[in-house]
């Protein structure tokens, strides 16, 4: 039997690619995930158990995962994190879309437990904690926030006249993707260690 065949599935070369919360939306070559069994679903698991049960993914196993529309159902957000660090490899990536916390779609759905913004990804990351010990132990650096926003209500505004708006008004945004990596070991509890994401502001 040859290497493709013996293969196991959501792997490539470099590790376990892990689709979270992926409902009826399959990837083909990942390890998909959710809370209910469905066709497709390789891993059943109630991500609010982070931190009492473990994600049944052993530790620095994989190397990228995917998550849409998922964090903001997520209550126990900091124990979620810290155990998709324990099962992520050094480097691995960790694309999460989401609605943007000034926005509509991130307030009227009853099921969201927070809003999130740009800044609210630096609390995933161990350098920031200077000021006070949340129990948190995990280290995701972001990398990239993704904005998108309405080529009409952006006009002919430029990219910091557009930050400027995006700070103070709301439903201009109307989707953020942050792309983390993380960071093992942890990085010490310095802000001088605090990684600064590029802000990208895409017209959709």
């Amino acid at each position: 039997m040859d290497e493709a065949e013996t293969k196991p599935t959501g792997t490539d070369a470099d590790g376990l690619k892990l689709n979270l919360g992926c409902g009826k939306v399959i990837r083909p070559g990942w390890i998909n995930h959710d809370i209910v069994p469905a066709d497709g679903v390789d891993i059943v698991y109630d991500l609010e158990l982070c931190g009492s049960e473990p994600f049944p993914l052993a530790d620095g196993s994989v190397e990228e995962i995917h998550a849409s529309h998922l964090i903001e159902h997520i209550d126990r957000v900091l124990p979620f994190m810290q155990e998709m660090w324990r099962v992520a490899r050094h480097g691995c990536r960790f694309e999460l879309r989401l609605p943007f916390g000034s926005s509509d779609l991130a307030w009227a759905d009853p099921t969201h437990k927070r809003p999130y913004f740009v800044r609210s990804f630096d609390y995933f990351q161990q350098p920031f904690y200077t000021f006070a010990d949340y129990g948190y132990r995990g280290d995701w650096a972001p990398e990239e926030m993704v904005l998108h926003v309405p080529r009409q209500l952006a006009g002919s505004d430029d990219g910091p006249t557009l930050m400027r708006r995006i700070n103070t008004e709301r439903n201009l945004v109307i989707e953020m993707i942050a792309r983390l990596t993380a960071v093992k070991p942890m990085r010490a509890i310095d802000q001088a260690l605090i990684s600064k994401p590029k802000i990208a502001l895409v017209l959709v």
